[in-house]
Formats: C-alpha cells, structure tokens, sequence
C-alpha cells in the first residue's frame, strides 16, 4: 500500500478532532450567575503559553512580556482603539516645525505604585539603561531610540558622554527629546515598553525585574504574584493616575502552552479570553469553534507575519540557492487549508497587509511577488547550491519551533513538504520559550520558528529588524547595500523615496538572499466571554486589556 503522507495523516486527525469536539459544552457563555459574579468581582482570568522571560522593559522582546507590560507600565502616550497615540504620563507636547524637536509636559499626578511621582528623569534614567553600551545582556530593542540624537552613537562608544544625547529632563515635568531625523511615527513609538520609565531603585537590584516585592510600577496594576511555571498576578494600581478608568480589580494569568487545555478552560468559564497573541485555539478544534462558538470567535487579519528563518551563518543555510530551494518547495496554501485552518493568507513577502504605504496599504501598493512555489525549480536550484558547496548528500537540517501544538503541525507538515518535494529529513526539535530564545540569539541553530508583529504602523518596524546593528537581529545577515537602504529611509522624510527603499529591502531579503522563508499572514484567533467587553485588539493582533471590564 502507498505510504499516506504526513500531511494527509494531519487531515484526518483533524476531522477526527472537529467530531469529538461537537460532543463538548454549548453553553460557553456561561449563566447568568456566572456573569453577575463576573461583573462584581471584576477579575479576569487568561492564560499565556509560555512564561515571560523578564519583565524588565529594557530587556523584554516577546509578545508575552509585552502584554503583561503593558498592563504593569505606561509611556508618554499610549494608543487608543484606533491605534493613536492618546496622552499617557505626559499630558500633551510641542512638535517643533522642522519635526525634530519634541517637549513633553508630565502629569503631575501621575505616581509610581509606591506613591513617587513620576517625573521626567525617570524617563532618561530608563532610556540611558536602555542604550548603555555596558548592559549585559545588550537591550535587543536599544536600536529603536537611535531615532533620538546621538543614541547610536553612545550605544555603540562612539561617544561617552550621555549628556550629548538628545532626551533633556529641563525640570521634574518637562522631557526634551531631540530627533535626528523628522519621524512622522516617533510619537506612537513611545507607547512601546523599550520607551517605558523605569524607577530609580532598580539600579542597585539586578534582579528587580523577578520579584513582586520590588517591581516598582506606573501603569493600571502591579505585579503582586508570580509563581513560576503556574500563576502571574496583577492588582489594581490605587497609584495610578487614571484609576477611575480601570474597573478590572486584577487580572489571573495561568501559564500552559497546550491550546487543548487552554479551549477546554474556556469552555469550563475558568477562562474569560483565550488565543491569540498570548495562546492558541487548537488548529484541529478550528471547525467545531467556527460552529458552536462563533458569537464569541473574534476572527480578523492583522499586520502579522509567520515565517521561519534561516541563519545564513550555519550549514547548510550559508548557501543562497540551498535557502531558496527550502522556501520554494512548501505549499503555502495547504498549510492554511488543511494545518491551520483560521483564514490566514499565503505570504510571498515580509510586510503584511494592513501596514501603511505611501497613500494606501504597503502591501496593495507593492505585490508580494519575489518568488514562486516550484518544485522542479526548487529541486534544481538544490542541486546547484550542494554543487557549490560540495555536498554529494545534505548535511543533517534540523527545525526548531517553541512548544506549541500549532507550531508542531506546522513544522511537521512543512519537514513532509521537504522530504516529498526535495527528497530530504528534516529533523524537528520542541524547545522551552526561554531556551529557544536564546539559541535563536546566540544563533545556536539552522532553521528556526518566528513571527513578526510591527511596533508600529509604518514598514520600517519590519526592516529595521535585520540591519547588522540590530538587537533582534538573530539570522546573521549582515549586508551593506541592506543596511544603507534601511539608513536613507530612515534618514528621508519623502514618503515616496521611504517606499521604495523599503520595497529594494524586502526585494534582497525575499529574492535575493531569501534570509527568511515567509508562510503567511496572521489572522487574530481569540475567544472572548460575551459579557467581557473593553478588550482592544490592535492592528498588529496586539491586546491591551487595561480598559478591560465585565458586564
């Protein structure tokens, strides 16, 4: 009998799996009791898939720590349900005409958890940690306040004197940052956690940033349980300057990267909101939720892009044609059909639909046309690149992914699609969060797993990336024409001419050198309780839950 591929095997679990999941609860709203309960105690219940490495804003990169930091901190300004930039601890600003100077004027009575005011030189002591060349480890994010005046040059010893840099505290309530450039986005930026203040205590307590005793806050809630590897906790910020706002008394995060558990929770009432950006609905589940759940389905695109990457340091990768024959011999849309099965759209390019272009969206302005899926092409092209190399057999390929049920389908279906369509094993290995990131940094690794959501709406947040100088740049590319085309976009203030250095970008990282292997754009999969309301899902599938309450 014909051996059935992997891929079809996957199939019929999943049927297998949207039958057993029509025998679960229709009733997952849950009663009126629970819903008077809920909106009395005002407690939400989530749950992350993996546990936040730090909660340091200096050092955190994931979306995990992300959302929990953003329940716990606040910046400058924070964006609104239309993703704008609102008032946050300043209160407003002066844009100077040339677009390079910004004052901003603080809240007086915007407080740290402990009762401190919050002032302007809480913002440059965060940001000086931020780009201070000796922090170990490096800030991944430093290189996003290279915007400001002379933050390049102090991260990199350029200069040593942090008074050159442009962010001024002129008094307690007055913050002074000078641009190099016109940056028409530097206002959003600043509601990102690399931008958050930090107080002054922190800088004698390197372990600050993992204990609730000593994580000082200024946002809606503070950190008041952390158990690991079970609970995080976060309470009501009676300090907070818009208490009156925040009608959540806390929020409850579990910690458990099985999506079954993570549905089964929901279903139970132990969870109000469940999926994405800090879990996962199970993929084989998908049908079953579309059916019995979709008043509670919340199913949208959004400016996210999954993809795998190579390090372009490691062999095989090392080869141009061997990383293009890999990202041309996978069927992109089998994947989304058959593996996934939430409406996600096949990716040929790194910028996703709903990124801001020139006059409309980047990607309906610039097709993601850089490369095809053909697999006699993709096998020729491996023939070539072994040739070069001189390889008579492969060396041994192995695929990292973070634990996740999604993320193991996906990555054994595409290893199914390699060996039918290219005649070669892969190998794929499941690593801890924390362990896989860190072999992604230290480039300990051949293939790897990611996912990209933008900091901001503008396509530099995608480009920026993997310039030789950048913190999260963990592929090992390093190229100058890359690198100077990243730096004029940076440095214009004509929209057109950004464009097209962006569109030359992405053209020598999909085309050209096929660094990354794009799979597709994300839709935002999330389940949320009816009476939940105030949840704000961002354009990037980002989630902020601080406005959040129950009915």
């Amino acid at each position: 009998m014909r051996r059935k591929t992997l891929l079809t095997l996957l199939t019929m679990l999943l049927v297998v799996g949207t039958v057993l999941a029509g025998c679960g609860s229709k009733n997952a709203g849950g009663g009126s009791k629970e819903n008077a309960s809920a909106a009395k105690d005002q407690i939400l219940h989530i749950n992350l898939s993996a546990e936040p490495p730090t909660f340091d804003p200096a050092q955190a990169q994931d979306s995990q720590a992300h959302t929990v930091l953003n329940m716990m901190y606040e910046g400058l300004v924070r964006l609104d349900e239309n993703s704008k930039p609102v008032p946050g601890v300043a209160e407003k600003w002066d844009i100077s005409s040339d677009g390079l100077k910004y004052v901003f004027h603080l809240r007086k009575d915007a407080k740290w958890s402990n009762g401190d005011p919050v002032t302007a030189k809480d913002f440059v002591f965060a940001w000086q940690r931020v780009l201070d060349p000796n922090s170990t480890p490096a800030p991944p994010y430093a290189y996003q306040l290279y915007y400001i005046k002379g933050a390049e040059e102090y991260n990199n010893k350029k200069m040593t004197d942090f008074n050159q840099v442009g962010v001024k505290a002129t008094d307690d309530y007055t913050l002074e940052v000078t641009l190099k450039n016109p940056t028409p986005y530097f206002l959003s930026l600043t509601s990102f956690y690399t931008f958050y203040p930090v107080h002054q205590s922190v800088k004698d307590n390197p372990k600050w940033a993992a204990d609730p005793k000593t994580m000082i806050t200024n946002g809606p809630f503070t950190l008041t349980t952390w158990t690991t590897g079970q609970k995080i906790e976060v309470t009501k910020n009676a300090n907070y300057w818009d208490n009156k706002d925040i009608k959540l008394n806390k929020i409850t995060m579990s910690l458990s990267n099985s999506g079954a558990t993570e549905l089964s929770s929901y279903r139970s009432g132990q969870l109000d909101y469940a999926g994405n950006p800090n879990g996962e609905i199970p993929t084989d589940q998908m049908p079953a939720v579309k059916k019995e759940l979709k008043n509670e389905l919340n199913l949208k695109p959004i400016g996210s892009v999954y993809f795998y990457q190579f390090n372009v340091t490691a062999k095989p990768f090392d080869n141009a044609k061997i990383r293009k024959a890999f990202a041309m011999a996978l069927n992109r849309q089998e994947i989304v059909e058959k593996v996934t099965q939430s409406e996600e759209k096949p990716a040929f390019g790194f910028v996703p639909p709903g990124i801001a272009g020139e006059k409309e969206d980047f990607r309906t302005e610039h097709k993601d046309d850089y490369f095809t899926e053909k697999m006699d092409e993709a096998k020729k092209l491996l023939q070539e690149g072994m040739k070069e190399e001189g390889y008579t057999t492969l060396p041994p390929v192995t695929l990292i992914y973070n634990s996740s049920e999604k993320h193991k389908k996906i990555a054994l279906a595409v290893a199914d699609m390699w060996k039918r369509n290219l005649g070669v094993n892969v190998q794929t290995e499941n690593q801890e969060w924390g362990v896989f990131l860190k072999n992604r940094r230290s480039l300990n690794y051949q293939i790897a797993r990611a996912g990209w959501s933008p900091d901001y709406n503008d396509p530099m947040t995608f480009f920026d990336l993997w310039t030789s100088k950048s913190g999260n740049n963990d592929i090992g590319f390093k190229n100058k024409e890359y690198d100077a085309l990243v730096s004029d976009a940076l440095a214009s203030s004509d929209n057109a001419k950004r464009m097209d250095d962006f569109v030359k970008a992405e053209k020598l990282l999909i085309q050209d050198q096929q660094v990354l292997l794009p799979i597709y754009y994300y839709t935002n999969v999330a389940l949320i309780k009816p009476n939940l309301k105030g949840v704000k899902i961002d354009y990037s599938g980002g989630v902020d839950f601080t406005r959040a309450y129950f009915e």
